[in-house]
């Protein structure tokens, strides 16, 4: 391949359409304006599929339901080797095959730390009862004196609500309304603060809110009504329940044999639990994992052979139609698109 004397130097300049030209030197003036004119670009004919860069490809929701999973699993399988110790542990105590060193108390101490950082520890995706959800976790609760036996009594009376000082569309409950009907209109009223009503399976009011946001509402839900209900006059404060987690590690002694017997129990339940849920989480993961086949780019190799073998043949041809090749070949190259590339492999 001949290589253009320095005293004419290819140059590169902008195209039609922003594509780049190699021009001959004497095309800008050096043997005379009009002495040369630019190679023009034959654009290499290819059948192959368009550059696709791996997970670019996939839809937001599918990474971060396998983010979301992946987080989760991490946390239970920790949790559960945690409490396979625990196990062991308070197994061999109870049959004084281990003595009081404080080692028990300090795993308990530990699966307890492990347990309040479940939310964080697992993206958020799962709940009080280990229940997994790539939606951010609720909590669930109840409000004293918001029970349906009590709301069907009574004539016609508007209940004014609050939440956090912030005044609340008011619930209108009048005779002969069904359960359903009072879910929803205390439903309606208080969707636009985030929380969420529903009737359970036990027939009771379910309230529910972003778990990080449920520590402002605790204690900031507040009513007025005429006197059939609730109080009339100023708003009254109702304090939210709620739901009792699944695992409680607060409540887990080891003082003595009847505190590890209790304990011993608990953590049994607490790493059936986590077992379920594990699971659980798994079979997401293998659907989302499902998905990523389905929606994986079909990377086409038609016509590339072709491609290669026309590249190669006019690299080796000198002159700057040559140049040209090499130079279209390289531009747009760059280390985001190589790793892509490598990806697909």
């Amino acid at each position: 391949m001949q290589i253009p004397s320095p005293s004419t130097p290819p140059v590169i300049v902008a195209g039609n359409g922003g594509n780049a030209s190699a021009v001959d030197g004497t095309a800008l003036g050096l043997n005379g304006e009009k002495a040369a004119t630019a190679t023009p670009v034959n654009p290499t004919p290819t059948a192959a599929a368009p550059l696709r860069r791996g997970l670019n490809n996939w839809d937001q929701p599918l990474q971060r339901d396998i983010s979301g999973a992946q987080q989760a699993l991490d946390f239970l399988e920790q949790s559960a080797g945690q409490l396979r110790s625990l196990k062991a542990d308070l197994s061999a105590r109870l049959a004084n095959r281990q003595r009081a060193d404080g080692n028990l108390e300090s795993n308990v101490r530990q699966f307890g730390n492990t347990w309040r950082s479940r939310s964080v520890a697992s993206g958020g995706t799962l709940d009080s009862q280990l229940n997994f959800s790539n939606e951010n976790t609720r909590t669930r609760f109840t409000v004293r004196g918001m029970n349906v036996a009590n709301l069907r009594q009574g004539g016609r009376e508007v209940l004014a609500l609050s939440l956090g000082g912030q005044n609340l569309r008011s619930v209108v409950l009048e005779p002969g309304m069904n359960d359903q009907q009072i879910a929803l209109r205390f439903d309606d009223a208080l969707a636009p603060a985030g929380v969420r009503v529903k009737l359970a399976e036990d027939g009771q009011l379910e309230f529910s809110a972003a778990e990080n946001e449920f520590a402002a509402i605790r204690d900031s839900l507040a009513v007025q009504g005429n006197g059939q209900r609730f109080p009339a006059g100023q708003l009254n404060r109702l304090r939210a329940e709620p739901e009792t987690p699944v695992i409680e590690p607060d409540t887990w002694q080891t003082s003595d044999a009847e505190g590890l017997r209790a304990t011993l129990q608990q953590v049994l339940q607490a790493l059936a639990q986590v077992e379920k849920s594990i699971a659980s989480v798994r079979s997401a993961l293998g659907q989302a994992n499902a998905r990523v086949s389905s929606t994986a780019p079909n990377i086409s190799t038609e016509g590339m052979e072709l491609v290669a073998d026309k590249f190669v043949d006019t690299a080796q041809q000198p002159g700057y139609q040559s140049l040209l090749s090499i130079t279209s070949a390289l531009s747009g190259i760059s280390r985001e698109r190589v790793v892509s590339l490598l990806r697909l492999r």
